[in-house]
C-alpha cells in the first residue's frame, strides 16, 4: 500500500481485484489517467470498494480499477480527507482519529520491507 497526497484518487490495482475477485462497478464517470503504469495512459471504467485493516485501523475505501506496477493500493488525497488523515513530514507518519482514538500509521522500516517483499 502507498500513500500518496499527490494523487487525486484512491487506486487499486487490477491484479489485486482479480486475484481477490473483487465485485467492481462501472466508474459514473470514466477518464483517463496517467503515470501509473508503463504505457501512456490508463482508461479507468470500473471502481471497488476496498476493506482493509491495520493493527486496529479498519476502513472502506472506494477506488479507481487501473493496471498499476507502484503497488496494490495507493491512498490519494480523498482517502486523507474522507478519514481526517494527518501527515507528520518530519515523522513520515499519518495520524487517523478511528473510534474515539488517533490510531497512528508508519511505514515500514528496511528490514521490515525488504520481508515483506520476499514473501
Amino acid at each position: 500500500m502507498v500513500i500518496d497526497s499527490g494523487s487525486v484518487t484512491n487506486v487499486a490495482s487490477t491484479l489485486l481485484v482479480d486475484k481477490l475477485d473483487l465485485p467492481t462497478m462501472k466508474h459514473p464517470k470514466p477518464y483517463k489517467l496517467q503515470w501509473l503504469n508503463d504505457s501512456a495512459e490508463a482508461k479507468v471504467t470500473k471502481q471497488v470498494l476496498i476493506s482493509f485493516s491495520i493493527g486496529n485501523y479498519h476502513t472502506e475505501v472506494l477506488c479507481d480499477v487501473v493496471p498499476m506496477l507502484a503497488g496494490h493500493l495507493l491512498l490519494g488525497r480523498p482517502w486523507q480527507f474522507d478519514s481526517r488523515a494527518h501527515h507528520d513530514c518530519y515523522k513520515n507518519c499519518y495520524s487517523v482519529p478511528f473510534n474515539g482514538k488517533i490510531i497512528v500509521l508508519k511505514p515500514l522500516g528496511p528490514r521490515e520491507a525488504y520481508e515483506d517483499r520476499t514473501k
